[in-house]
């Protein structure tokens, strides 16, 4: 069914945008009061507090207490060893963090070693992955069919043929003495950012320091929504600058709860237009500035600090005519790239966009603050060039209260780290003082570290399903190579569920001969594996040292004993290695415990000069006979007893300290003196580097220029006749938003998440009427990839022609239909690969329309995947699977 969307008059659309800004009630994450000291007290002296990890990758860091009561979790708490300040900020736990011990205790935690029931060597009845049985073995048995078949291929097939993509730095050290496997190259969050921050000079940390961002007078928040993706710091910042006096614009096609609470003014745009309308802002200013009687431009930081903006400044290689303001302007093609040109694409009137670009060229403090989510647009390569020139040309870059910062991770509080300790996110390396393992497939590259970028040996991320199905990938040099999958070993996130093309992708899994898992849960991942091999969380080891944001490092313990036979991934990457003949110190050069002491010792904090690092704690004779640990004794700022006891040491912070930033100021201030590491030394908004790089892959076709070319899937692929305005079969954009439930994959699981945040299907009522839809209804929405099926909620929150899906839930296909359930977005979503090796999840097209079959049962019914076995467990170990999940919730504090 295909229904044509209305469009509503321009100053209607306006009037909608402005009411929608009175609207409220969607808030979450945003910071309270400091809870009673009553609540966060001893809890009646028959346990402790112990502080406990939170590592799924929400991009942002809590700070999370347990307390434990005769080896059970019965409360969870946050940070309280320092006052709340601003010039010291408490990292207080969000709510996915406030919900670890429910999702840690799920009723689909993996208990034990299982195997499909009716796989055999060399695959057995693959068809069946995903709908078989499943019986319980022990773990010899689970450890010898691994190495065996992981023998088997390598001896018939070769490494190559052992797929492990992003599988973690402690697994990939077995498989990377073992000969290698097949990696992927690419990014998940960054979008297009991630080759810009390499070729263009716009590196990474790229925010001032929180201090420096308060004094700042506007804000253009430009498709970010910090509260919903990393709850905490980033958002407080902002609301500090709001009390300051700041003023606050938002540029999205959703009226999010960042903007609720922030924003006075609402800009809505389509997904993956928004370098059309950088474009049209950018004409706006050429157009009208005058250096004498209107000046918007920034001439001099453009002349010494860019290249490529004109045609006097382009690099000496390069075409005259591959320069911004020539292709702006229209010089060579007769084609102006206004606000009018633009207005038709993006969706804002172009009196709109012309306003924004005066705004931001007049205020002399600007903080234009993005994310990756606007940067995962297929053909957006060469975005980020474009807000690169819109900062530049307008003067906000390397000054003081002025910047373009990217990403909210552990960012919006900028500079380099005055910690020094381990990222805190769901990954983790080992072993820091030992040799790095590395890959021999991937050019020698560290072994399950991230490879960002194309290499010999490694799949472009959006092409690990398709590699399989086709038995070819994309090589670097643009020709694609020969690649026979055989096995594929997960042990780390859910490729299955958060890569595109679920669909795809369970058939990939259905056609190789052999695929392992090894997480905590009964994942997507591991449904559609043979062996499944459980895992500790972080809560059953021996601790983690970690960042917070800059100026936080924390130290977590031990909170409970593993969970019935889970073993962590150190002691499964030594056994796997007995068997495969590899000396076992190559994965575990020294227990983990010693590594844990030995980051601690280890951990830098900056001195109060603000160049100097030095040791965090101080640790004697005496402490490491308690510790039963090595090391020597040293002098720090705190004892090591105390840093372990409270778990988090925060930097002193104030006012004119030495530890304030403003990136690129030295570049600005000198340019010659401090040069970038770029072919020119300078910021390049013409980035030859970079069209190379896409343009040798061969997918997209692109100039050294920012240039909007329209998006695989994106606004005019929802016409059959663009010039004509008729609507196509997808005549709808889907957004791909990060929500409160969880983090990526993470927290999804989690019954009391469920209950708090429904994951509904998101739709304006201008698009919900002629379809006859509701709020509550349930609808199918359909792509061309897939079809999923949701409760839809119908809000002038999100722009008509727009509608949302949160990425994250976990798929739950029905295999008679071939429909998910679960609400996955990435069923809708096709495997484009891109040049730049990101994801293009926001320009997805989409129809909807009213379900009229079997009621949807609740996300809460449906929160966990249970194992199908005919081997049941115990009857002790029944007892304690209930007992211990429901004495927590019981004694909820």
């Amino acid at each position: 069914m295909t229904v044509e969307t209305t469009v509503t008059s321009k100053s209607s659309i306006e009037a909608w945008a402005a009411a929608v800004r009175n609207a409220g009630g969607i808030g979450y994450g945003l910071r309270k009061e400091p809870r009673s000291k009553s609540l966060l007290g001893p809890g009646g002296g028959k346990g402790k507090w112990i502080p406990a990890d939170c590592w799924p990758d929400c991009g942002s860091k809590g700070f999370n207490k347990a307390y434990v009561e005769d080896g059970v979790v019965v409360r969870m708490g946050t940070d309280d060893a320092i006052e709340d300040s601003w010039n010291t900020p408490q990292l207080r736990a969000c709510a996915r963090g406030q919900s670890l011990r429910m999702w840690l205790l799920g009723a689909d935690r993996l208990k034990y070693p299982m195997i499909r029931k009716n796989w055999e060597p060399g695959g057995g009845k693959k068809e069946l992955r995903g709908k078989d049985e499943w019986v319980r073995i022990s773990w010899d048995e689970a450890l010898d069919i691994l190495a065996n078949e992981l023998k088997r291929v390598k001896e018939s097939y070769g490494n190559e043929s052992i797929l492990a993509p992003w599988i973690g730095t402690i697994t990939a050290r077995a498989l990377g003495a073992y000969g290698g496997f097949t990696d992927q190259w690419g990014g998940h969050s960054t979008g297009s950012w991630l080759p810009a921050h390499f070729f263009t000079g716009f590196g990474y940390p790229n925010w001032n320091d929180r201090f420096d961002m308060v004094e700042t007078k506007l804000f253009l928040m430009w498709g970010t929504n910090p509260v919903w993706s990393q709850a905490g710091l980033p958002a407080y910042t902002y609301h500090q600058a709001k009390k300051n006096g700041a003023r606050f614009v938002a540029v999205d096609p959703f009226y999010n709860p960042t903007y609720e609470m922030l924003t006075d003014e609402w800009l809505p745009v389509r997904p993956g237009t928004d370098q059309a309308m950088i474009l049209g802002m950018i004409h706006t200013l050429l157009v009208e500035d005058d250096p004498e009687t209107n000046p918007l431009i920034d001439w001099d930081f453009l002349n010494r600090c860019t290249v490529g903006f004109d045609r006097d400044h382009v690099p000496e290689e390069a075409d005259p005519d591959d320069n911004l303001m020539d292709y702006v302007l229209g010089n060579n093609d007769g084609m102006p790239r206004d606000a009018e040109w633009a207005s038709k694409i993006c969706g804002l009137p172009p009196e709109r966009i012309k306003w924004l670009a005066r705004l931001i060229a007049k205020e002399e403090h600007v903080a234009i603050c993005t994310s990756g989510g606007v940067a995962r647009a297929n053909n957006a390569d060469t975005l980020p060039q474009a807000f690169l020139a819109l900062a530049a040309m307008t003067g906000h870059l390397g000054k003081p209260h002025s910047q373009l910062g990217v990403h909210h991770h552990f960012g919006t509080n900028g500079g380099p780290q005055l910690v020094q300790g381990q990222n805190s996110r769901s990954y983790v390396n080992s072993h820091l003082r030992a040799e790095p393992v590395l890959n021999p497939l991937a050019e020698n590259q560290l072994a399950g570290g991230f490879i960002l970028l194309p290499t010999k040996g490694c799949v472009n991320i959006n092409q690990i399903h398709t590699c399989v199905l086709e038995g070819k990938y994309r090589g670097v040099d643009g020709n694609d190579v020969p690649l026979d999958v055989r096995m594929i070993y997960h042990a780390h996130g859910s490729r299955v569920n958060q890569l595109p093309n679920t669909l795809e992708a369970i058939e990939a899994h259905r056609k190789v001969e052999f695929v392992v898992t090894q997480n905590m849960f009964m994942n997507p991942d591991a449904i559609y594996s043979d062996l499944v091999l459980p895992v500790t969380s972080r809560w059953e080891r021996d601790g983690n040292v970690c960042i917070g944001y800059r100026e936080q490092l924390l130290w977590h313990s031990k909170i409970m004993e593993p969970y019935f036979e889970c073993k962590d991934d150190l002691w499964i990457g030594v056994e796997l290695c007995k068997r495969l003949g590899i000396d076992p110190k190559i994965v575990e050069p020294w227990p983990w415990k010693q590594e844990i002491f030995n980051q601690v010792a280890d951990a830098k904090v900056m001195g109060d000069d603000g160049k100097t690092l030095e040791p965090l704690v101080t640790i004697t004779e005496d402490d490491l006979k308690e510790f039963d640990v090595e090391g020597e004794p040293q002098q720090g700022r705190i004892t090591v007893k105390e840093f372990k006891e409270k778990g988090i040491y925060h930097i002193p912070r104030e006012a004119g300290d030495n530890h304030g930033f403003v990136f690129l100021k030295d570049f600005r201030d000198d340019p010659e003196a401090n040069p970038l590491q770029t072919q020119s030394g300078k910021l390049e908004i013409h980035c030859q580097r970079l069209a190379n790089m896409v343009n040798t892959l061969g997918w997209d076709k692109i100039r050294p220029i920012p240039t909007y070319e329209p998006p695989v899937e994106g606004y005019e692929a929802t016409f059959s006749d663009y010039e004509n305005g008729v609507k196509g079969e997808y005549p709808l954009q889907l957004y791909n938003i990060h929500m409160p439930r969880r983090a990526h994959g993470f927290f999804d699981n989690a019954t009391v998440m469920r209950e708090l945040f429904p994951h509904e299907f998101i739709m304006n009522p201008i698009d919900a009427e002629p379809r006859n839809i509701k709020s509550g209804d349930t609808v199918l929405v359909r792509s061309q990839w897939g079809k999923v099926i949701r409760t839809v909620w119908v809000t002038p929150l999100v722009m008509p022609g727009v509608t949302i899906l949160g990425q994250g839930s976990r798929v739950d296909l029905d295999e008679e239909t071939g429909i998910d359930m679960g609400g996955c977005a990435n069923v809708l979503k096709g495997s484009q690969p891109t040049g730049g090796g990101h994801i293009g999840w926001n320009t997805v097209i989409i129809e909807v329309e009213k379900w009229t079959g079997a009621a949807l049962r609740s996300d809460v019914e449906t929160a966990h995947v249970i194992p199908l076995s005919p081997n049941p467990p115990l009857e002790d170990e029944l007892v304690r699977a209930v007992r211990q999940p429901v004495r927590q919730r019981e004694q909820v504090g």
